[in-house]
């Protein structure tokens, strides 16, 4: 299942990458005809917004971007003794899978909740092994599996 959740991972990042740059590009191209007018301040403040809209979508490719190379470092087929970047971690409470916050996945039937390490649920998981129990939300879980 890990080598699937990577996967759908990797094609869910690549669709906000190519979603970000085709905005990125409408924007720069709408503040390019903005500057060919030459009817004031109104354009210019136009021209200005349309720079910013394009620096925007620019930053959130870069992000996922960044986001896609870390996933690219992950090993589909390393099973961690303990929960580390790119563990699937099945507690108590279901399965999530430590990387990037893309938030809950279906694969395999299964819901997976894609959290990074940073994450209050992805912090707490961090470093434990099978066995480990956690409390989350006021209620206490425990580690079942890693792979």
């Amino acid at each position: 299942m890990k080598i699937q959740v990577i996967e759908y991972i990797k094609l869910q990042l690549d669709e906000r990458m190519q979603a970000s740059w085709n905005a990125m590009q409408a924007a720069q191209a709408s503040a390019n005809e903005e500057s060919k007018s030459s009817a004031g301040d109104k354009y210019e403040t136009a021209r200005a917004m349309g720079q910013l809209d394009r620096d925007m979508y620019a930053r959130q490719y870069e992000q996922a971007r960044q986001e896609r190379v870390l996933i690219e470092r992950i090993e589909p087929l390393h099973t961690p003794l303990h929960v580390s970047l790119g563990a699937l971690v099945h507690t108590s409470m279901g399965f999530f899978f430590i990387a990037v916050s893309l938030g809950s996945i279906k694969v395999q039937g299964q819901t997976v909740m894609v959290v990074s390490s940073q994450s209050p649920i992805g912090a707490l998981l961090m470093g434990k092994v099978v066995g480990d129990s956690f409390d989350f939300r006021g209620k206490k879980h425990q580690i079942q599996q890693i792979a």
